[in-house]
């Protein structure tokens, strides 16, 4: 099967995003996964391979339908045209705030249009977004609004590793009222959807962690595993899927036991991101589960402090459009 198309978006213009791509590009792993399509700024990109000392080849197009995929030659469809003099790397501003959330609106029209494959992203800055004009939280809240969906969850993804949160970003004190048994069972149900249809697995195991220390200790420390995720795991379990739990959390993700599992239904952000991150740290993947459209991207942030000085690794980029493409192969594109 032909390589699948993958738009890459370059992220926040002031990032590590444009260090990253050139050095994945450099590298020639990204070429060897799909045909990539870089959804950004030529004149940036080129401006940060210059500092990284990378003799890359870069076409200049105005979408997919001018790209040619040549050998040696990236196509960059060219969505910004920022000076890239009044680029600088870690001071963010205005117009590159609109710069990097128009990357990612054309890259979903590109794809809802089936001009592209997938999507993979590189990291951009909500403050910066905010002060761009822009309410959105982030990427997924992008995503979800521009291509109507409501059934949705994050999964981060390696090859020890999958976790997927129930609550993503909001203060720990409000995780126990935002835990229900629907929202529970229909994360676990995505999950399984998920990895069937987009990451191959046909019986996908799933593991669904408690709330509370030690799951709860019968009630002891906490009744939500009592009340809202047993529950939960067993209308799964009603609807055919392979789900078990609620498993105590701090023995959960021992290795001999996570290789009884496909991925681990995590309550909130940390439970499931640190470990993740222990294991996962520099090629782990953060994908969107329950999109009309694959989209993939690095598991970090815009990273001001190492943006310009050639330090980031691209690694987490690399897993990502890898993965972008597998998904895409797995889904006939």
């Amino acid at each position: 099967m032909q390589r699948p198309i993958v738009g890459i978006t370059m992220g926040d213009p002031v990032g590590v995003g444009p260090e990253i791509l050139a050095a994945a590009l450099a590298a020639g792993e990204i070429q060897a996964a799909c045909r990539p399509l870089i959804i950004g700024d030529p004149a940036v990109l080129s401006a940060a391979a210059g500092r990284l000392g990378l003799s890359l080849a870069f076409s200049r197009v105005s979408g997919p339908g001018e790209a040619r995929f040549a050998d040696q030659v990236t196509d960059v469809a060219a969505v910004s045209d920022l000076d890239p003099s009044r680029v600088v790397p870690g001071r963010p501003s205005p117009e590159t705030g609109r710069a990097m959330v128009q990357y990612i609106l054309s890259a979903i029209g590109w794809a809802l249009s089936g001009k592209i494959h997938a999507v993979a992203t590189c990291p951009i800055h909500k403050a910066a977004m905010h002060a761009a004009g822009y309410a959105w939280s982030g990427h997924t809240e992008i995503l979800a609004e521009k291509t109507g969906t409501v059934r949705y969850r994050m999964m981060l993804a390696g090859d020890r590793l999958r976790v997927v949160l129930v609550t993503i970003h909001t203060a720990l004190s409000t995780v126990p009222g935002l835990i229900t048994v629907d929202r529970v069972a229909e994360t676990i149900r995505i999950t399984a959807e998920s990895l069937v249809a987009r990451f191959g697995i046909p019986h996908p195991r799933i593991a669904v962690a408690g709330l509370n220390p030690h799951a709860g200790e019968e009630g002891l420390f906490g009744d939500e595993e009592i009340t809202v995720i047993a529950p939960a795991v067993e209308l799964a379990r009603a609807g055919g899927v392979d789900a078990t739990g609620p498993h105590p959390p701090d023995t959960l993700f021992i290795p001999a036991r996570l290789s009884s599992f496909d991925a681990v239904v995590c309550m909130y952000h940390d439970q499931g991101l640190i470990p993740f991150k222990m294991l996962h740290f520099d090629d782990g993947v953060n994908t969107t589960l329950g999109l009309p459209i694959i989209r993939t991207s690095v598991d970090h942030g815009t990273a001001y402090d190492l943006a310009g000085t050639g330090r980031a690794s691209h690694k987490s980029l690399v897993a990502a459009v890898q993965m972008a493409a597998l998904q895409a192969l797995a889904l006939g594109g």
